[in-house]
């Protein structure tokens, strides 16, 4: 592409870190008592930003891996003299440091049962997305921000990276046009593995806690660490990953709250590992006014789709005026549909490690806490992105098609998909209740 004919008007070009939300002049005597449950690279990302915001004191450490906590408290101990209490369980940890900020980064299956359980005992929380592994354990993390009062921040940062901001603003401007379709992607290159046989747990990891509520399997080096989300007891693959930024951007153009409509297929054309999330998927579902396709692959490497030199991803809105690209490592681009028209195109603002921008969501987090109103991700918009990817999920699952209503948050007319909504919890473990 001709580099020279991008263009950014003055208005998107003033789209700034500085234009983000930062904190308010309201100042708090105390730095926020803050504990991370779920030490891992992630957390240690979201922690290091947290720290660096300069308002909370690191009181605690909560992970079932030794070694993951002792990488954590390498790289923290560079930001804060703080002396974190270690933990590997979530609970003691409440009880004994009564925090008044948790981060909740561990794998997917864990963030219902420790974010309940933080707003329970009175703390805020930031929890990584996507927020549950099941549609009811999601209606229950809202239910009970709402019942004692806290402000939860999802971790879907896409909501203020600077190009996704002033991205929207163009959408919703109507420069695009009417958009009739959506097709959000992810496309990633891989092979077909290798079986990786199970081994005896390492020292160091308490492996049962680790599963947790998720069925008891070996402990496989494939799982733990990072490698838990092609696991479907523990995650739910590469849409219920990737998907729900991308998702995410699509209920943010549209401010519709869930589709009508859901089909979705997809399988294991290629892998032949440990895992058992599809290599890859299709999902469409229907919206009032438009459509949504989502579409991913774990191999071919799709050189020839690529929208950066290092990826393919993010979402093609097609709109009666052009087509426009919201991107990650790329920024954004619109393409008119006129050829005599220049295309558009607004740069990323991206924070390093990992190109990302928890600075700004944190930053909105503090100022929620502050003045006691709605983040920019709080809970309940989290919970919509998320059962987006969950019903795709679920309608793989069934291999069929789900009519969603979603004021009721129930499939219409079958029992078989409706069964899908939770799951059964393992040993002491107790499903989260709704109510």
């Amino acid at each position: 592409m001709n580099r020279r004919r991008f263009l950014e008007t003055s208005a998107l070009a003033g789209a700034s870190f500085s234009a983000l939300p930062l904190l308010s002049a309201i100042s708090r005597a105390a730095p926020y008592r803050t504990a991370l449950v779920g030490a891992g690279w992630w957390g240690t990302n979201i922690l290091r930003c947290a720290l660096q915001a300069g308002e909370s004191k690191l009181v605690a450490l909560c992970d079932v891996d030794d070694n993951q906590i002792s990488k954590c408290l390498a790289e923290v101990s560079k930001l804060t003299s703080d002396k974190p209490k270690v933990y590997r369980d979530y609970r003691e940890m409440l009880l004994k440091e009564k925090p008044e900020i948790v981060i909740v980064a561990t794998p997917d299956h864990w963030h219902p049962l420790c974010c309940i359980a933080a707003v329970e005992a009175g703390a805020h929380v930031y929890v990584e997305k996507p927020i549950s592994h099941t549609i009811q354990e999601g209606r229950a993390m809202v239910n009970a921000t709402r019942k004692h009062g806290k402000i939860v921040q999802v971790g879907t940062h896409r909501r203020v990276s600077p190009h996704n901001v002033s991205g929207m603003e163009f959408l919703k401007s109507g420069k695009a046009g009417k958009i009739g379709m959506a097709r959000a992607f992810v496309h990633y290159g891989g092979g077909p593995g290798q079986k990786t046989p199970d081994e005896e747990v390492p020292k160091g990891i308490d492996w049962d806690m680790y599963c947790g509520p998720a069925p008891l399997v070996p402990y496989n080096k494939t799982i733990h660490p990072r490698g838990f989300r092609g696991y479907l007891d523990f995650a739910n693959g590469t849409l219920g990953d990737w998907g729900i930024h991308w998702l995410d951007q699509v209920l943010w153009w549209s401010e519709q709250k869930y589709p009508k409509k859901v089909y979705s297929t997809g399988g294991r054309a290629i892998r032949q590992d440990n895992t058992n999330a599809p290599d890859h998927q299709v999902a469409v579902y229907d919206f009032d006014g438009f459509t949504l396709e989502w579409e991913h692959r774990n191999f071919a490497a799709n050189n020839a789709e690529k929208t950066h030199p290092q990826q393919a991803v993010g979402v093609y809105f097609y709109g009666t005026e052009g087509t426009f690209h919201m991107g990650w490592l790329d920024g954004w681009t619109f393409y008119p549909a006129n050829p005599n028209k220049p295309i558009i195109h607004q740069d990323a603002q991206l924070n390093k490690p990992d190109d990302q921008n928890i600075q700004q969501l944190w930053a909105n987090f503090l100022e929620s806490i502050k003045t006691n109103k709605p983040p920019i991700c709080e809970i309940e918009v989290g919970q919509k992105s998320t059962n987006v990817a969950l019903l795709g999920m679920l309608s793989y699952k069934l291999g069929r098609s789900i009519v969603w209503d979603g004021e009721k948050e129930l499939v219409v007319g079958d029992d078989d998909a409706n069964k899908l909504l939770k799951r059964d919890y393992r040993g002491e473990w107790q499903y989260p209740k709704i109510g």
